[in-house]
């Protein structure tokens, strides 16, 4: 019997909710799961892995499918799916903070050209001459 951690549907039509099952390879996608592990819920960004069990099925050879893998991932880091930004979509505080910090960094800029020069030769060569009058 070859096992796979993979995604059972549930949930009406249009407002689809998954539980994350370990299964028969064979067994229908919606059929008798050996064991449910937690549930991903895409609509309202929520997912509950129970790790310890998924760590067990993988010890024995169960083959996870692609989402179950991220969701399994994503809860031995810690974050939570609801808290990542879609890559090449930044949020809208993240352009705001990158806007400032490039306006901060022009500022720094022009002020460091209008600044006057100071010249550190003179002032060595004081402590110079201080130092050997002593």
């Amino acid at each position: 019997m070859a096992v796979v951690l993979r995604l059972k549907r549930t949930g009406a039509k249009n407002n689809s909710c998954f539980r994350i099952v370990a299964m028969d390879r064979k067994s229908a996608r919606n059929g008798r799961a050996i064991e449910e592990l937690g549930f991903y819920d895409p609509r309202h960004k929520d997912e509950k892995c129970n790790l310890e069990r998924a760590e067990y099925w993988l010890s024995v050879g169960a083959q996870p499918s692609d989402t179950v893998k991220a969701i399994v991932k994503r809860a031995k880091d810690g974050v939570k799916l609801s808290d990542k930004v879609k890559p090449g979509k930044p949020s809208k505080k993240a352009v705001a903070k990158l806007e400032a910090a490039e306006a901060a960094k022009a500022e720094a800029k022009k002020a460091a050209k209008e600044a006057p020069v100071v010249e550190e030769a003179p002032v060595a060569e004081k402590a110079k001459a201080e130092e050997a009058a002593k």
